[in-house]
Order: structure tokens, then C-alpha cells, then sequence
């Protein structure tokens, strides 16, 4: 088949390689002028299948209040909220029931499990080479935060997943450079999960796809599907249309709008990130891979001679503003557990970017109902983790064969359920 590309980040990137293995001839289109610029560009790298799960829970309204609230607060509402904005946080509040919150964390880590794997296997396959270290670990800085993270260990255990509660002492011995200056009650240690360089990733998959026979296309801005001819490619600016057999639509929060002509809509709303990144000025100081701040819900991971700092979830504001809150709350958290580990005077990249979420969690994968038109978006801020397994997904479906995971909870059926 001929098929479309909309979107080079790491979804679009992980779909061409999997159809283009699959033999079909493939086209990817980017507004950027390079593969995985916006949400794939400078995110944590964690790859943690069993943390995997949905921004709507119980109890997260009182959160997200109290955190708008504080300091240093993991999450924000920022002015000017878009209508979009506010239609999205009343069918997120509908998610945060407990029934649907257990259903919807099990299909993200169902998928995140799978996509975990084929991770693996196409690093083998390709040969791929790209900074990355093992481990993971959720440090808890009080007992409160001990006696709260329980809830999630069972659920960790149901899935599967293997980690160990450990003390201040045994986490200090997987993490040497961890300071005592700051109180630490105990950790969760995750030594299968791992953190990877995204962006890396993704480039040097683009390259194996080119050698498959698949053709990039950076700086096209695209005019949105059209009903009467959805498979047809063209330019914003007004072009020639080309015809495809199949168009796959994973363009991050420009999806809904390309979408919006076909009678689709999807409830994509772009949940901001911040992250900064800075070379290591001692190694020793630095940490071994990667760890998460319970607290604070920031991660900071190693990543080859940088270290990263991610962190924050921010509705609404300006898409080319980085907050400087968001910021000081990276390098507080930095500071409190490595200090000294990265040179701060020069060489610093301070990044926001928009993660493309839905209000329940998971991504939508497969056929969008119109003939021709297929969807892999959604993914929020889990694109990274999900990635791998949600293009061998979807591929298997355009391909007319079997998933390999059960996809209930996965596909459009559900959004036009409300």
C-alpha cells in the first residue's frame, strides 16, 4: 500500500519503520524541519511501564488544586485558557471515577509493557545505538509519602511488574551520588525499567526507515483532511493533492484540527512539560540513570554526558513561553539530590513542550471510522514508552492481521461513546 505519514515525532517515526518493514511504500510529512522537534525532543527518557498510567484519577481534582496552590506544585493552570482547554478539563473530571481510572491504567500498561519489548527488539535488530542506562527509582522523601504510594504498589504488583520497596540506605548504594543533605524516607527501586534518549532514538530509527525505502518530508504544513477525499495529501499554502491508499494521522495536538473536516472530534489538548538538560561536571555527583522526585513529580535521568532535569504538567498559557516557576522547580529538585553534578554557567537547554493528551489517559490507536484514515495519538506524556508498541500495533492493523495485545479501551469507539 501507499501509505501517509502525518507527524515525525517518535510516534510517526516508530510507525514508518514498522509499515515500511512490512513492505508498504511510506510517506512521512512534518511541519518541523527535523524528525522528533517538538514533544519527542527533550522529554525525561523514562521508560516504566508500570508508572505508566492516566493524569485522571480519584482524588486528583484536590490535587491539582492543592498543587496549583503551592510553590512548587507539579501541576498549573496557566492564562489565557482556550475554550478547548475548559471542554477538556470537564470531560477530564468525568474520567477521574475510580472505575474508569482501573480501567484505562490497565490498557496504558498493557500497551506499555508490549511497546517495552518491541522496544527491545528493534535496538537489537536495528543495531540501534543511543544513550541509555537501566534502572529506575521513585525516591520518597517522607513516611506520609511512603504510607501514599502503597495503592500504587499493589497495582504494580498486579501488573506484574517487578520492583522492591528499599530503605534510605540501599538507594544511596544504587544512586552513590544521592545527598544526605536532603531527607530521604526510602525509595521504590524498578531495575527492568530504564531511561533512553528519545529524540536519538528516534533519528537514528528515521535512517533505518529511509534504508526500507520510506521518504521524510520536513516543513510541510498541511492543509487539514478533506471529507471528500480523505486520503488526499496537501499543502496549507494550497498544492497539487496526492492521493494515498492510507493516511495515518499522528500529528501530536495538530491532529484535531486535521482531523475536524472529517466529522472527527478528538479531545486533544496539549498538557505543557519543561525540562533542562546540562553537561555533567563530575561524573561521581551525577546519577547512574534515572530517578523521579515523588513530591515534586520531576525526573532526572542521565543521559549520556547531560543530565536531564523533566518535570511540571501545565494547561493553558502560551505555547513559546517557558515559565520561569517551572523552571526554579527543575533546579530546587536537582540541587536537593545531585548537587554539583552539572555545570549550570554555560551549555544549558531549557525546553517546553506541548504533550498531546486526551482526558482519560490512553492513546487512540486503529481505524478513525473513515475509510482510508487511521489514528496513533494521544499518547500525553507516555509517547515515548508507548511508542515502539503502538506502531507494531497499528501496522498489524493496516496490515489486516491480528494485534499481538487485546486492544479494548484503544480505540475511537470509546471518545465517541460521550
Amino acid at each position: 500500500m501507499k501509505i501517509a505519514i502525518v507527524g515525525a515525532g517518535i510516534i510517526g517515526v516508530t510507525t514508518a519503520w514498522e509499515l515500511a518493514a512490512d513492505g508498504h511504500e511510506v510517506a512521512v510529512f512534518e511541519r518541523r524541519g527535523a524528525a522528533a522537534e517538538e514533544t519527542s525532543f527533550a522529554n525525561a527518557g523514562v521508560v516504566a511501564p508500570g508508572y505508566v498510567s492516566p493524569w485522571a484519577g480519584p482524588g486528583m481534582r484536590g490535587k491539582v488544586l492543592r498543587s496549583m496552590l503551592s510553590t512548587h506544585g507539579a501541576v498549573k493552570l496557566r492564562w489565557p485558557l482556550a475554550a478547548r482547554d475548559i471542554a477538556w478539563m470537564r470531560q477530564w473530571q468525568r474520567a477521574c471515577q475510580l472505575e474508569t481510572y482501573l480501567a484505562n491504567r490497565s490498557h496504558m500498561q498493557r500497551l506499555a509493557f508490549y511497546s517495552r519489548n518491541r522496544l527491545h527488539e528493534l535496538s537489537a535488530a536495528c543495531e540501534l545505538n543511543y544513550e541509555r542506562s537501566d534502572g529506575y527509582m521513585v525516591l520518597l522523601r517522607s513516611k506520609r509519602e511512603k504510607k501514599q504510594v502503597q495503592p500504587g504498589l499493589e497495582a504494580l504488583r498486579a501488573a506484574g511488574t517487578k520492583f522492591r520497596e528499599i530503605d534510605a540506605d540501599e538507594a544511596r548504594r544504587i544512586e552513590p551520588a544521592l545527598s544526605t543533605d536532603t531527607a530521604l524516607a526510602g525509595a521504590i527501586h524498578l531495575p527492568e525499567d530504564e531511561v533512553g534518549n528519545c529524540r536519538q532514538f528516534a533519528l537514528l530509527l528515521k535512517r533505518e526507515a529511509e534504508a526500507l525505502g520510506a521518504q521524510f518530508y520536513f516543513n510541510c504544513d498541511l492543509a487539514p483532511l478533506k471529507r471528500a477525499a480523505p486520503t488526499e495529501i496537501s499543502l496549507a499554502s494550497g498544492s497539487e493533492g496526492h492521493r494515498f491508499d492510507a493516511v495515518v494521522v499522528c500529528a501530536g495536538t495538530s491532529s484535531a484540527d486535521m482531523l475536524r473536516p472529517l466529522g472527527l472530534r478528538i479531545p486533544l489538548a496539549p498538557v505543557y512539560g519543561h525540562s533542562v538538560s546540562a553537561n555533567i561536571r563530575e561524573p561521581l555527583n551525577a546519577p547512574r540513570s534515572a530517578v523521579m522526585d515523588e513530591r515534586y513529580k520531576v525526573a532526572i535521568s542521565r543521559l549520556g554526558i547531560r543530565v536531564r532535569v523533566a518535570g511540571s504538567a501545565e494547561l493553558g498559557g502560551a505555547p513559546d513561553t517557558i515559565n520561569a516557576g517551572s523552571l526554579q522547580t527543575l533546579y530546587k529538585v536537582l540541587h536537593d539530590w545531585f548537587p554539583g553534578a552539572v555545570t549550570l554557567q554555560s551549555g544549558i537547554q531549557q525546553w517546553k513542550g506541548a504533550r498531546p493528551m486526551l482526558p482519560d489517559g490512553p492513546p487512540v490507536l486503529g481505524a478513525s471510522g473513515v475509510p482510508g484514515v487511521w489514528l496513533n495519538l494521544g499518547h500525553g506524556g507516555s509517547g515515548w514508552a508507548l511508542s515502539c508498541g503502538s506502531a507494531r500495533v497499528l501496522a498489524d492493523l493496516i496490515g489486516g492481521r491480528e494485534a499481538g495485545i487485546d486492544l479494548q479501551g484503544l480505540g475511537i469507539e470509546r471518545l465517541m461513546m460521550r
